[in-house]
């Protein structure tokens, strides 16, 4: 079961997704958790998500990790499937419970009083190549899946 939720081909442009969407994902995420880059760090984070959307404070926990854990876990290729799930259950629920309503289009022009869902599009079809195809090349996923050397002789030898 294991070997089958890591199993990867050697596919680097799997590779480039998840980085990409790994790298977007941890920068959030540490906003979030840390608030590095500018964000609000974790208490600010919890106390927007659960006193000013209603979110409860189980599921702003849950949202918080799988953007900075999640992020990381595809930076370095480990439980890549895992992780992409994370962030696609994100997206969808950033998508029902706060963007719907203001539509596809981010707020160009500062005259909605949210962002459209354009981005969590995007995000949710990049964790989506990584949920079917796996983590790629240069992936921890990779590493504990390949053949070993031992089985390449021995099929060399039949």
């Amino acid at each position: 079961m294991f070997r089958k939720l890591v199993h990867t081909d050697h596919d680097w442009l799997l590779t480039v997704v998840r980085l990409v969407l790994g790298i977007v994902f941890f920068a959030h995420g540490a906003q979030k958790l840390l608030g590095w880059f500018g964000g609000a760090g974790f208490n600010a984070t919890m106390d927007s998500f659960t006193h000013q959307m209603g979110i409860p404070a189980p599921l702003a926990l849950v949202a918080i990790a799988a953007e900075f854990f999640g992020g990381l876990g595809l930076i370095v290729g480990l439980l890549g499937r895992v992780a992409a799930f994370g962030i696609i259950c994100n997206m969808l629920v950033a998508v029902v419970m706060v963007h719907s309503h203001v539509g596809l289009f981010m707020n160009w022009y500062g005259n909605q009083q949210s962002e459209g869902f354009e981005y969590h599009l995007l995000a949710i079809t990049l964790g989506l190549a990584v949920v079917v195809k796996g983590s790629g090349a240069f992936s921890c996923d990779h590493l504990l899946t390949r053949p070993s050397h031992e089985s390449i002789r021995q099929v060399g030898r039949t």
